[in-house]
């Protein structure tokens, strides 16, 4: 894919993790997923490279670098076929959330740990009942006199808590002069009395598990509140923006890695007198998924500026727009490199088939195109809302 708009440093950054990614490649991720392990190898050495970290401030252990940075790392290891799913979570979500809003108590604890990979860290916002709607969230944090916090609620598909250190929990606290209740973000580290998980069985093949959560009675020192009491929601989004950018590079690296697959085999797969490529039924629905996959990431590389920028609202928008366009894309990607492969493209020599069900969760999370749909709407349109 081109980078004729990235800086040298940028396309320097691109070309050693892609050798990375290749290192390990799809093989490797497809054993360990296989064995019921995770990625701790690459894992190790991404963040030996500095990569995990790139986002995260170099006063506290990382690269001083923003989303941008963080986005080319995850897309070119997922072009390589070995993504790191945790990298959405634990550096772009929590360790923003944390570098912008955190206590400088806060940040010495957690921030060098998620750059040197030595520590991780899960999200928690989805529940049962409230799935997109954030504003029908239960789980409810109640402030005692002595400043401590009791956590109460559920949460479902959680990535990776069985290997975190620590959730950054979405609970809602009273607000005193509305009596409404107020998002605000919670610290609750993994041996906490009270703080339940369940392995959800899933038919998506990663290395990465999801979890339902159960909080019963968890009590937290005051400390573990992240940020201002009163600015949950500005702080919420902070961390949300960072999410929907790095699905979107997710989608990008998962679409590029089929897309080549297939352009290999159709360079290479002979029916008749000349490869299957040569034939404009083949070769034009995958020049189709590589243009749409470019326009993607120019979105994508948007989202990150405008974030990176401080530009939060725009960030918002554009950010929405390119973890829909990714989506799209991949899903598309993948469809047609399958189909390229024919019965290959259903065969476990090939890998391919797998990304039939990864692909999919970059459309359902971490909010469905239909959401986006309605957010763009209304917010970009003005058109309004149904709900």
């Amino acid at each position: 894919m081109s980078t004729v708009l990235e800086s040298q440093e940028h396309q320097d950054l691109r070309a050693a993790v892609a050798a990375l990614g290749k290192r390990f490649g799809r093989d490797y991720l497809t054993r360990v997923t296989g064995a019921g392990g995770h990625p701790q190898e690459l894992w190790a050495e991404a963040a030996k490279l500095g990569y995990l970290g790139v986002n995260l401030p170099d006063t506290h252990g990382g690269g001083g670098g923003g989303i941008y940075e963080l986005a080319i790392v995850l897309e070119e290891l997922g072009a390589a076929g070995s993504p790191l799913l945790m990298m959405v979570v634990s550096p772009a979500i929590c360790g923003t959330v944390i570098s912008r809003f955190g206590t400088e108590e806060q940040k010495r604890a957690w921030l060098p740990g998620l750059a040197d990979g030595s520590r991780t860290m899960a999200f928690g916002i989805t529940e049962p009942d409230a799935g997109s709607n954030s504003h029908r969230i239960t789980t409810t944090a109640r402030k005692e006199d002595d400043g401590t916090w009791v956590l109460n609620g559920r949460k479902v598909f959680v990535s990776g808590v069985d290997i975190a250190d620590a959730t950054l929990v979405v609970g809602r606290t009273s607000d005193a002069r509305t009596g409404k209740l107020k998002p605000c973000l919670f610290i609750v580290e993994r041996e906490t009395p009270g703080f339940g998980r369940r392995q959800i069985d899933m038919e998506l093949q990663a290395p990465e598990k999801q979890f339902e959560l159960t909080l019963d009675e968890v009590r937290l020192p005051a400390d573990a509140l992240v940020g201002d009491e009163d600015a949950g929601l500005l702080q919420l989004f902070a961390g949300l923006n960072p999410e929907r950018i790095m699905t979107a590079a997710f989608a990008i690296g998962m679409g590029r890695y089929a897309v080549g697959r297939a352009v290999a085999y159709a360079r290479e797969r002979t029916v008749w007198k000349d490869p299957i490529g040569s034939h404009q039924a083949i070769a034009h629905p995958l020049a189709q998924v590589h243009i749409e996959l470019e326009l993607a990431r120019l979105m994508m590389q948007k989202a990150a500026h405008l974030y990176d920028a401080g530009d939060d609202i725009g960030a918002g928008e554009a950010a929405n727009m390119a973890k829909y366009a990714a989506a799209e894309a991949c899903v598309r990607a993948v469809d047609q490199s399958v189909h390229t492969l024919g019965g290959n493209g259903l065969t476990r020599e090939f890998g391919l088939a797998s990304l039939i069900t990864g692909s999919r969760v970059a459309r359902i999370a971490p909010v469905s195109r239909e959401m986006i749909l309605n957010y763009v709407s209304h917010q970009s349109l003005g058109l309004p809302k149904s709900y």
